[in-house]
């Protein structure tokens, strides 16, 4: 019989009876409700449906963005219903990624700075240099200096996933990820983030609409109107 200490310690993230409701002036409305799944360290999971299914919303409450109206969420091993949001906003530093659609870069920081940041803010001394070599990975070398607005959507999103990568997150959240970009550009963005992703053995949650993409994960799993099917 697993013991609960076993089952979190194997398990990057855990969701236990999660539901989301928000108040609006026509009542309370429901965005999710009763979301059930267990993502286990190394694994990749895509949470797929149509717009307004509810994924941005359980990607937010599982990477500790947003708080459930009821349910637990587990991530590490640790308690994000538990914490406070300076606890979570810590165990996020600590252990996780994020790439996003609209990239989230800052624009008035070059591709170098935009990386080095999050190892800047954690005091690594090598920020410089780890930042550096992984925009050589991403095939963004010869584009260091350059500010996002000097940048193609498909450079930027580069970027995006050197930032998330360079302090080797233990999970890596990416919600719509080739949303911005043409089909090929997003084709390149998509193989790079799959071999990032197998080289540093990170635990990956995608958010897409596409299921050609979806089915690249190990596992997914599919929203409708706040619920699994």
């Amino acid at each position: 019989m697993t013991t609960p200490q076993k089952k979190l310690s194997s398990t990057a993230i855990l969701a236990e009876n999660l539901s989301k409701t928000v108040a609006t002036s026509e009542g309370s409305l429901s965005i999710l409700s009763g979301i059930n799944l267990a993502i286990q360290a190394g694994e990749s999971l895509a949470i797929v449906g149509e717009s307004g299914s509810g994924k941005s919303t359980l990607l937010g409450l599982l990477a500790g963005l947003d708080t459930p109206s009821s349910g637990r969420i587990y991530l590490n091993g640790e308690c994000l219903t538990d914490m406070d949001e300076e606890s979570r906003t810590v165990l996020r530093n600590q252990a996780v990624g994020f790439v996003f659609q609209s990239f989230q870069l800052l624009p008035d920081l070059t591709a170098l700075e935009n990386t080095m940041l999050p190892l800047e803010l954690g005091g690594n001394r090598q920020a410089k240099t780890l930042a550096q070599a992984l925009l050589e990975r991403v095939g963004i070398g010869h584009r260091l200096h350059h500010t996002p607005k000097q940048l193609s959507g498909g450079e930027q999103q580069r970027v995006a996933l050197a930032r998330a990568f360079v302090t080797r997150p233990a999970i890596l959240f990416a919600d719509e990820p080739t949303g911005n970009l043409d089909s090929k550009t997003g084709a390149k963005i998509i193989d790079l983030l799959f071999e990032l992703n197998r080289e540093n053995q990170t635990t990956l949650v995608l958010v897409t609409h596409d299921h050609h993409l979806a089915g690249r994960c190990r596992d997914s799993i599919e929203l409708s109107a706040g619920e699994v099917l």
